[in-house]
């Protein structure tokens, strides 16, 4: 059985799944903080299928990009319950779940989240499924300057952004419409690969990816940091 938490963005998810299938999905938004949702949701899909900490054989998280205090919940929780449970851990980028259903569909692909502030988090991987540039955060026109051949563009950033997307780039772009939900079985599937293949991350050096650092205290750095630790 792997748990797999994503708390990315304000469309949070829990999930349970076995090695054919997901047994039991929870998905909500999060007006406020994911502080007071996410144990209460964990317990109670586990209750649902009568299950132990104890009888997972591994949890997963999303790493983000996304919020300061969203990504840092979900990661505590994930790392607490592999910890107590002596069970591995994965962790898995928000971008790459995103992109995750359209790898191999022969085109290249632009994965997006909505970062605030009128700018958007960003992936492009190539037809072979490879990055093709480093993650970035950026005005969505510049982001679309870097545009020059068919591209899909996914994710939950799209919900936003679509509109702008298709006025500057035409039938350049295929525009996939967002569903958040759908991350949490895109994390379900991509952990289980690397468990299935005898992999799991360090959890003292797992970290999430921010969008930027909070707005009080620290320097001010617009590009994707980690947690430091």
């Amino acid at each position: 059985m792997l748990l797999a938490i994503d708390t990315s963005t304000r469309y949070a998810g829990v999930a349970i799944a076995d090695h054919e299938r997901v047994l039991v999905s929870r998905g909500w938004y999060s007006h406020n903080s994911h502080t007071a949702q996410l144990m209460p949701a964990i317990s109670e899909t586990l209750r649902e299928l009568k299950l132990a900490t104890s009888d997972l054989d591994g949890i997963a998280v999303a790493l983000g990009p996304g919020s300061f205090s969203a990504l840092r919940v979900g990661m505590s929780v994930a790392k607490g319950l592999a910890s107590a449970s002596k069970k591995p851990l994965v962790g898995i980028g928000t971008l790459d779940l995103e992109a995750m259903p359209y790898l191999g569909s022969g085109m290249p692909i632009c994965a997006l989240l909505d970062s605030g502030r009128k700018e958007v988090a960003s992936a492009f991987f190539a037809i072979d499924g490879s990055r093709s540039r480093d993650d970035a955060i950026s005005p969505p026109e510049e982001l679309l300057s870097e545009v020059t051949q068919p591209t899909i563009f996914c994710g939950e950033g799209v919900a936003n952004w679509g509109d702008l997307i298709t006025e500057a780039l035409g039938d350049t772009a295929m525009v996939v419409r967002p569903s958040p939900a759908g991350r949490i079985f895109s994390l379900i599937e991509m952990s289980r690969q690397l468990l299935d293949a005898g992999e799991s991350h360090d959890l003292r050096l797992l970290q999430p990816y921010y969008l930027r650092m909070p707005s009080i205290g620290g320097p001010k750095r617009r590009d994707l940091l980690p947690q430091q630790s």
